[in-house]
């Protein structure tokens, strides 16, 4: 196997820049070439224009040995990424009569028509390797470029996954010797605090390590901590994270909640199990957020002691006969409330004004409170509960910070 093989992604289509599609094709490529040991450093997104289109791809062979195209390979005038990758690699386009045959079956059994302009997807780059697809209609194909290679595949991502999977993979192994190094991945799930604090703890010397590498990325309410290991077997890699995991837990373990895809609702819901605790939630003026991600946890219905629900903070306010605004001062009164009312362990009250759209939050439009033993701890968000951002942040956050509560007083924290 060549050392250290490089690949690079290069999602086609213009409406992928306008926002409306999200590239799921190039996270799912990218994560498979991760599993076969190929690095991938850089991933670009273009329009539907040749020029840049090819642009594109010479910039990506300048700096990897593979070069992945997804989209573009439809019959449509804006379907470019064959005219893209004939200029980038300086060669022209051939017609394939087998190619549109085939095509033209896969719309018999459609019983569809096929139109005069799907001969546009007959033609492929001059000398290309011609990649059938018997799950679509765009023919995919693959042009050597020295020791380097451009492979073009559908955007359609049933027909890309099955490509990539059923052909691209034994062609690598076969050109590149792909058959040892693997790279695998392991994410520890962190809550309870900021990044630059856990930074700091985890240290220099792990962070800065060659092999494995870890990494640290921050979302709302918690932090990934990735440990990636490259080997020759799966068992080496697995061996390899073990070390640095126990390395890591030793350092930050009271703030790991989970790994890989473990939530912050199923911790929670299962260190209230683990202590035979439950959990009350009040939420006004925001959809239920927090308890319809807890119901649908494995346990959840069974740690859940309350739930409440007021159409506005105002509806809130006349409830508990308090003022509406500070929003924060409502949310902080409703949970000790809640907190009182049903004796449940943990109390969480989210409150928004729903017509606020999102501002900085510097701004009062959403605010959380959390209930753990008599403690109360809150946030406060420019955002309001018509959002989208208040249906993710102000449920995980909360989460997490009723999490990290209730562990701390497990672990007897004043």
């Amino acid at each position: 196997m060549k050392p250290d093989l490089t690949a690079e992604i290069v999602a086609i289509g213009t409406e992928i820049l306008l926002g409306e599609i999200t590239d799921t094709n190039s996270v799912f490529i990218a994560r498979t070439l991760r599993d076969i040991g190929v690095n991938v450093y850089y991933m670009t997104s273009v329009g539907d224009n040749v020029g840049r289109i090819a642009d594109s791809i010479r910039l990506a062979l300048s700096r990897a040995d593979i070069v992945i195209t997804c989209g573009g390979l439809g019959p449509t005038v804006d379907d470019m990424t064959r005219d893209g990758v004939s200029a980038a690699t300086n060669r022209g386009l051939t017609f394939h009569q087998h190619l549109l045959d085939q095509i033209a079956v896969r719309f018999s059994g459609f019983r569809v028509q096929m139109t005069e302009n799907n001969r546009r997807q007959a033609y492929v780059p001059d000398d290309a390797i011609i990649i059938e697809n018997p799950v679509g209609t765009a023919p995919s194909f693959i042009v050597e470029v020295g020791d380097k290679c451009v492979i073009s595949l559908p955007g359609v991502p049933r027909e890309m996954k099955f490509l990539f999977t059923e052909r691209v993979i034994p062609y690598f192994r076969e050109r590149y010797g792909l058959s040892g190094e693997i790279i695998k991945a392991r994410v520890l799930k962190a809550a309870g605090i900021g990044e630059s604090a856990l930074d700091e703890l985890i240290g220099s010397e792990l962070l800065e390590a060659g092999n494995p590498t870890v990494g640290l990325a921050a979302h709302s309410g918690q932090i990934d901590v990735r440990i990636t290991a490259k080997a020759a077997t799966q068992a080496e890699a697995d061996q390899m994270i073990g070390v640095v995991e126990a390395q890591l837990r030793q350092k930050i373990g009271t703030y790991v909640f989970g790994v890989d895809t473990d939530t912050i609702e199923g911790a929670l819901v299962n260190l209230l199990r683990a202590d035979d605790e439950s959990v009350s939630i009040l939420e006004a003026g925001i959809a239920p957020v927090i308890s319809s991600r807890v119901k649908a946890t494995a346990n959840g219905e069974a740690v859940l002691k309350s739930v409440q629900s007021q159409p506005t903070p105002a509806a809130l306010a006349e409830s508990l006969n308090f003022p509406e605004t500070p929003i924060r001062a409502l949310a902080e009164r409703a949970v000790e409330r809640l907190a009182a009312e049903t004796g449940a362990a943990v109390a969480i009250a989210v409150v928004a004004f729903p017509n606020i759209n999102e501002q900085a939050d510097s701004g009062e439009g959403s605010a959380l409170a959390i209930s753990v033993g008599g403690k109360i701890r809150s946030r406060v968000y420019g955002f309001g509960g018509e959002s989208e951002t208040a249906r993710t942040w102000t449920g995980t956050w909360a989460m997490s910070m009723a999490w990290r509560m209730l562990k701390e007083k497990s672990e007897g924290v004043q």
